[in-house]
Parts: C-alpha cells; structure tokens; sequence
C-alpha cells in the first residue's frame, strides 16, 4: 500500500468518524427537543381547556349572581 492510499484511507476515517460524531450529537438534541415540543403541547392543551372554562358563562351554582368586574378594582380606585 502506497502512503498517498494510507493518507486517503486515515483521512476518509477521520472524516467518517468526524461525521458519526456529528450524527449521535444530532440525534441527541433531536430527543432533547422532541420532549421540549411535547412538554409545551401539554402546557398549550392544559391553557386552551382553562380558558375554555373561563369563556363558559357562570351556572346559579358558581354564583348566585352575576359579578361585575368594579367587584375586582382595588379600593384605591
């Protein structure tokens, strides 16, 4: 074997190895996100149904009457 064919082989492992690093490094932070995008749709799921409850209007038994939103203002107001 020729040393300009040790050279080529050396350099295709390294780059080989190179980009197999890359690949599990990849591959990682793909995980990493997939649980963050998964986390936050269960955040945005949990918020729809909260405001969702909140556009319901008040049944007799929340309250037995209606709330104006003066009840809320701080008495400095």
């Amino acid at each position: 074997m020729s040393n300009s064919s040790m050279t080529l082989d050396n350099t295709t492992d390294q780059r080989l190895t190179h980009l197999e690093i890359k690949a599990t490094y990849t591959e990682d932070l793909v995980e990493q996100l997939d649980k963050i995008v998964a986390r936050q749709q269960q955040q945005i799921d949990l918020l729809l149904r909260e405001v969702a409850e909140l556009r319901q209007p008040p049944t007799d038994g929340d309250r037995g009457t209606a709330r104006s939103l003066r009840d809320d203002l701080p008495p400095h107001f």
